[in-house]
């Protein structure tokens, strides 16, 4: 997706703006210097200049704020910037470069600014080497010439020499309006800019948490220095905090008074619910962030779709009945939720090495995952090790099948979207050709329209290669880019079942190798490979089923906090080193 972003700047010496454009910065803007001193020019950089000359810009803009003598007090407006960032993807599938994203911008700016002293400059790697190809167009606030009246044009002055641009929120949607315009016509990713952003972040929220990012991390690595293990790595703002605890709530809640009661209980967090909009009291604040500076996805609306999805979801879905007959109705399985996590290896765990009551806890825990692992090996009708083992590999290979499809319909998308774009350039641009084929003076006519001819040259040479120069219909290019785009979307939905339940399997069968392990870390090597072996001890007549394994799963739990309180009867807990809580 492309996105605009606006800057007004006061600063008089439009050197700046040129030396920004030119040579590398800090993200604090201070420009970065070779070991001689010198300022590091930037490596993908394209320059040009619309109604000035890019490297005499000051001397020409300071020349005309004189002329009409404005731009001569120190709160004035001297030049406004619009920053164009495109879809990394744009690049990766081959979509966009530099070059071509400077064109985008120059008929962006003699589109949308005409009239002003104009830089366009495109960056091809991205904001500190972010990686996204972006377009800068930088220009003096004061109109050079007289201009013909354009309809986002407001005023009756916005089209004369002499008087200063002017942006309003109808002008700003314009502008959003042609870069998704623009965008369209490219074949380019793009999404509606005029509608509100699901998650939204401001610039000062992004450079609190890249700031506070850095400072955690150089704490952590003093704490690692100290051989120790920091408690936190991922440094969160407070909407931020907000947001993943606003999230894990309405996953779970099936009520709002359940969502508020979760919010409070296990995050802190207030809820009010005033003139039909939520908003949310951080922990560690005296004011309330409402939810639409979150995003749309926080707004009260939303939210309440999600949580009665989730009561309809508690409805559908039916708890685990051992008295029911899932061999004779197997569908029935489809409606029971089997959730498992893989057990915890305690050699591995460092924290369960320093602590009992945790040690405890992961053993209950691992009890408990054994026992749901079970449940569903026996749900599932699998009689040994190698019958799941076998039907893993086959949903690995499925997956991996699938994904080298959905690789190959990426592919033809974007070779679509190629025919595409070169198709519109091909016809956008023929009457230039036929209009030069046609002219006296054939050498002035190129000369006026070089750029045209060119690009209907580019696209005859385009088709010469790939068609053998026959050109294609656009409707049969779109119909064949939205069977594409179907296509795409229906292999990226089975994509994700098949990964869920090849995970699902995968986890089952690192399970059962814990439980059929000899040693006490649960990470060897399994010593049967039968589930008969589940039990290190099998009787003739052992019974696997569901409410056989909950009482055994009972027994063994009530039997290990009185193995680990005997323990420390003898082994004392000692307690950890000063400063190991970190």
């Amino acid at each position: 997706m492309a996105t605009i972003k606006h800057l007004a700047s006061k600063n008089a010496n439009y050197d700046r703006s040129l030396e920004y454009l030119l040579f590398e910065h800090s993200r604090s803007g201070t420009p970065l210097k070779d070991d001689e001193g010198n300022m590091i020019p930037r490596k993908e950089c394209i320059l040009e200049g619309i109604n000035c000359t890019p490297y005499t810009f000051d001397l020409e803009c300071r020349q005309l704020n004189w002329a009409y003598q404005k731009n001569q007090e120190h709160d004035d407006i001297k030049s406004h910037h619009y920053i164009l960032s495109f879809d990394p993807k744009d690049k990766e599938e081959g979509l966009l470069n530099p070059e071509r994203a400077q064109r985008i911008g120059m008929e962006f700016a003699r589109r949308c600014f005409p009239g002003h002293q104009t830089l366009v400059c495109t960056h091809g790697d991205g904001h500190n080497r972010s990686g996204n190809i972006h377009c800068h167009i930088i220009f003096n606030s004061l109109r050079k010439l007289d201009v013909e009246k354009q309809p986002f044009m407001e005023r009756d002055i916005d089209n004369r020499a002499g008087y200063k641009h002017n942006l309003t929120p109808r002008y700003l949607q314009f502008l959003q309006k042609e870069v998704m315009r623009l965008c369209e016509k490219e074949g380019l990713h793009q999404v509606d800019l005029l509608s509100p952003a699901t998650v939204k972040i401001t610039d000062a929220e992004y450079h609190t948490g890249r700031r506070g990012q850095e400072k955690l991390d150089e704490r952590n690595a003093q704490i690692v220095a100290m051989q120790m293990i920091p408690r936190r790595t991922v440094f969160q703002t407070q909407k931020q905090f907000l947001r993943d605890a606003i999230t894990e709530a309405a996953s779970l809640a099936s009520s709002q008074e359940e969502f508020q009661k979760i919010l409070w209980e296990k995050y802190k967090i207030e809820l009010k619910d005033r003139r039909g909009r939520f908003s949310y009291l951080h922990p560690q604040r005296k004011k309330y962030i409402t939810g639409r500076s979150l995003g749309t996805d926080f707004e009260k609306g939303h939210l309440l779709d999600k949580i009665h999805r989730n009561f309809i979801d508690q409805s559908f879905y039916a708890p685990y009945d051992p008295a029911h007959d899932y061999h004779a109705d197997p569908v029935a399985i489809l409606y029971v939720r089997s959730e498992f996590h893989l057990v915890t290896d305690l050699q591995t765990e460092l924290r369960a090495q320093i602590n009992a009551a945790y040690t405890r806890k992961i053993r209950i825990n691992n009890l408990q995952e054994m026992a749901r692992t079970v449940l569903f090996i026996q749900e599932c009708g699998y009689d040994s090790r190698q019958d799941l083992a076998r039907d893993l590999t086959s949903y690995k290979d499925r997956a991996a099948d699938m994904e080298s499809n959905l690789q190959n319909t990426k592919e033809l998308l974007r070779q679509s979207n190629e025919s595409l774009h070169y198709t519109g350039q091909y016809y956008a641009n023929r009457s230039f050709q036929s209009d030069f084929l046609k002219s006296w003076n054939k050498g002035k006519y190129r000369a006026v329209h070089r750029e045209e001819l060119n690009r209907y040259d580019e696209a005859v040479e385009f088709f010469h290669e790939h068609t053998g120069g026959k050109i294609p219909s656009i409707n049969e290019l779109h119909a064949r880019k939205l069977s594409l785009i179907e296509t795409k979307a229906h292999q990226e939905t089975e994509l994700k079942t098949l990964r869920q339940v090849e995970q699902k399997l995968s986890i089952a069968l690192a399970n059962v190798d814990a439980i059929l392990s000899s040693g006490p870390s649960l990470g060897q090597e399994p010593v049967a490979h039968s589930f008969s072996g589940l039990n290190q001890n099998p009787s003739p007549g052992q019974d696997f089923s569901p409410s056989a394994i909950d009482q055994d799963k009972v027994s063994q739990e009530a039997s290990v906090p009185n193995q680990v309180a005997r323990k420390e009867k003898r082994e004392p807990h000692r307690k950890p080193p000063r400063g190991m809580e970190l």
